[in-house]
Formats: structure tokens, C-alpha cells, sequence
């Protein structure tokens, strides 16, 4: 984004409700994926598959691609 572009505080919330909502519906899925799977735990695995199941094509392998990178990055600063 632009140094000197701004957003506004509606935009910001669409932008808010947008996300907390993909998160959500990634968070029920991989619960679902889990429990089909008769796992107590939902791991990584889960995730990926939650976000290749909702998420279209391209945008599916970049999330998934960005979230393993920020998962490692975390690791490794630790």
C-alpha cells in the first residue's frame, strides 16, 4: 500500500468483519475435518485442508503458502 494512502474507519471495519468471518468458517471447518478424522486436536493438516476447501484456487495456495512461511519464521526466532 501507499505511503500516503489512507483507509477509512467503515472500510476498515468491512475489512475486520471480512477477516474475523474467514477465520471463523476456517476455524469450523478444521474443528469438522478433526472430528471426521476422530482427532482431539486440530493440527496443521487440518488448517490447510480448511483453507484449500474455502478458498478458491490461487488464492487457496498463496494463504497456504504465507501461512507456512509465518509458521516457520515464528519457530525460528524462538
Amino acid at each position: 500500500v501507499h505511503p500516503d494512502t489512507g483507509i477509512s474507519s467503515k472500510a476498515m471495519s468491512v475489512m475486520s468483519s471480512f477477516v474475523n468471518d474467514i477465520f471463523e468458517r476456517i476455524a469450523v471447518e478444521s474443528s469438522r475435518l478433526a472430528n471426521y478424522n476422530r482427532k482431539c486436536t486440530i493440527t496443521s493438516q487440518e488448517i490447510r485442508t480448511a483453507v484449500r476447501l474455502l478458498l478458491p484456487g490461487e488464492l487457496a495456495k498463496h494463504a497456504v503458502s504465507e501461512g507456512i512461511k509465518a509458521v516457520s519464521k515464528n519457530l525460528t526466532c524462538k
